[in-house]
């Protein structure tokens, strides 16, 4: 389930979750994605890290409600590997996260309802052995301010339970915080009604 700012995910990465099923050999990978990019980059580290498979298949959800989606078989029957791998991360709730399944073949053949139970199995498996968090969609910025502001930011940070990640004190204040999303309308409606923009700058980073 998802609302507007809050999403499940893994809280890291699982690369050894191992299933034997009629010979074969199915290892679950499991990762944080925020990009196609980082799901290029996991699914070379799976064949470094599995290298000579028979099969690399895999499925990934991005964003909030997962509207960033792919599915691939690498060359089992179409529909037997991707598609029960994504869907065991729609029935978990999961997003921003990549999921593999690397097989070695072991001389039986499973017959297509035999794979998408083996390769759904694995998927489950997979995330049963992963911890499940959930986490708040946020942004990062800077600010910027003489420090005449000081005390009156730091007690709206503080106010907002706005956290501040890095600081910075020399000719000027330097603060970087991490802004939730389902503060930020408040957060700049009270920044903007207090601060004179001319002295206290701010940028998103």
């Amino acid at each position: 389930m998802f609302d507007n700012f809050i999403y499940k995910t893994i809280d890291s990465e699982i690369t050894d979750a191992l299933l034997k099923i009629k010979g074969s050999k199915f290892y679950g990978l499991i990762f944080n994605v925020n990009n196609e990019q980082e799901v290029k980059n996991y699914i070379k580290l799976s064949v470094t890290l599995y290298p000579n498979a028979t099969h690399y298949c895999y499925a990934f959800r991005i964003g909030i409600s997962g509207e960033l989606y792919r599915v691939n078989d690498d060359g089992e029957p179409s529909g037997t590997a991707g598609l029960p791998i994504y869907n065991q991360l729609l029935s978990s709730g999961l997003t921003n996260v990549l999921l593999i399944v690397v097989r070695y073949f072991g001389g039986t053949k499973l017959g297509v309802g035999g794979l998408i139970k083996a390769y759904k199995e694995s998927a489950q498996y997979t995330i049963e052995s992963a911890k499940i968090i959930t986490k708040e969609l946020s942004e990062k910025y800077e600010l910027v301010f003489d420090y005449t502001y000081q005390s009156s930011i730091m007690t709206l940070l503080k106010k907002l339970t706005i956290e501040i990640l890095s600081s910075l004190f020399s000719d000027k204040c330097n603060l970087t915080i991490e802004l939730p999303m389902k503060k930020k309308d408040l957060f700049f409606e009270k920044f903007n009604s207090y601060f004179a923009q001319n002295f206290v700058t701010i940028k998103k980073i």
